[in-house]
């Protein structure tokens, strides 16, 4: 049996929920299909503050604003919200199929909306399989969702946000921190977070990286070294720094398989962290009917992506009819959020990467 729904939302993060709420605040049915027990995506186990302005909850904890957006589809008659249902393809009769609850459902949407997010990236050095070696994610789920001190001592790799915001909820947890080892000559995150550390202590070591770790069955330590202007190690620098839990915090990569899967049209960008679709100034990709939102398209920061799952919800809604010129509206002044989201120097690298994705999508247009 298939079932026929108006809009499907993969992924129930923060760029599916606010999908979501906007489409359906425009009269559309929603359906979102999320493989997690738990909506929300990694606000769930934010517990930082965000920055922007109040559109975007600055000055609220990450896991209030995923609560806030739950709430804002709880009990919405127009929003269902199916949990633990993984899609698995999307294919060319415009069905899409789902595991849930160890049923094989059959879904075909007049609209996709992927907002599936990313996945992290790992380092390749000798003893990165050994117990204690985990990406900056799992720490922090064992933390902040699970409530586990994840170590007792731990080396953080990688001086991004993400590296640094983990850093000191692991001082939080009352877990040593080592230091934080970057590659690269300055700190990738923003100052105040890194300022956090140094305030507490912690060394932040740029133009360091991890030789190898080592330990007989768990993680007993790290070797670190610096590196030269071409990345390379210099012999003679190393530190060995004792450690039972190495945190690796070094990038993500959009999960763009279904993207690919669909048919869209692809480009890797390494300005967006990777392959993504290339889609138009309402994030609709080459395929008619489909939209990419969040870090499927290009990694940025969860208020870009809570503004770009508005925007993909918004457009999906008026192309099927839904009040047009509300709907345009509410799409402008999203895409107005994006221009100021992404203004300044730190979002700068974004600016490039988007360029590149307008450019090489017009050259497509034309072929």
């Amino acid at each position: 049996m298939i079932r026929d729904v108006e809009i499907l939302v993969i992924g129930g993060g923060p760029a599916g929920l606010c999908a979501a709420q906007a489409a359906a605040s425009l009269g559309a049915q929603v359906l979102i299909c999320e493989r997690d027990y738990l909506p929300g995506g990694q606000l769930v186990k934010q517990t930082h503050k965000f920055f922007g302005s109040e559109r975007q909850y600055a000055g609220t904890r990450g896991f209030q604003i995923g609560q806030k957006l739950i709430a804002d589809i709880a009990g919405n008659p127009r929003v269902e919200l199916l949990t633990e249902a993984t899609v698995l393809g999307i294919y060319e009769d415009g069905i899409v199929t789902v595991l849930y609850q160890q049923q094989h459902l059959k879904i075909r949407p007049q609209k996709i909306i992927i907002s599936v997010g990313a996945s992290e990236k790992f380092l390749a050095f000798p003893g990165n399989d050994l117990p204690g070696v985990y990406g900056a994610g799992a720490v922090q789920t064992l933390m902040n969702v699970a409530g586990v001190k994840p170590a007792q001592r731990v080396v953080m790799v990688g001086a991004g946000n993400i590296g640094l915001i983990v850093s000191y909820q692991l001082l939080q947890a009352g877990v040593d921190v080592a230091c934080v080892v970057e590659a690269a000559p300055r700190i990738g995150g923003y100052l105040v977070h890194a300022s956090k550390l140094r305030r507490a202590g912690v060394p932040i070591l740029t133009g360091h990286t991890v030789k190898e770790a080592y330990g007989s069955d768990c993680l007993e330590g790290v070797t670190i070294c610096r590196l030269d202007e071409s990345w390379q190690q210099i012999p003679g620098t190393e530190q060995e720094i004792p450690c039972d839990t190495l945190c690796l915090a070094v990038g993500l990569a959009p999960l763009s398989q279904l993207c690919w899967q669909a048919g869209c049209k692809m480009a890797y960008i390494r300005e967006l962290s990777g392959h993504v679709p290339l889609v138009s100034e309402n994030l609709e990709t080459t395929v008619p009917g489909i939209y990419a939102a969040g870090d499927t398209s290009g990694i940025e920061e969860a208020s870009s992506a809570m503004v770009e799952g508005r925007l993909a919800g918004y457009a999906a809604a008026a192309a099927l009819g839904y009040q047009p010129q509300e709907a345009e509206e509410q799409c402008r002044m999203a895409r107005q959020e994006l221009v100021e989201l992404r203004s300044g120097p730190a979002g700068e690298k974004i600016r490039a990467g988007l360029a590149k994705m307008s450019k090489w999508r017009e050259e497509q247009a034309t072929c």
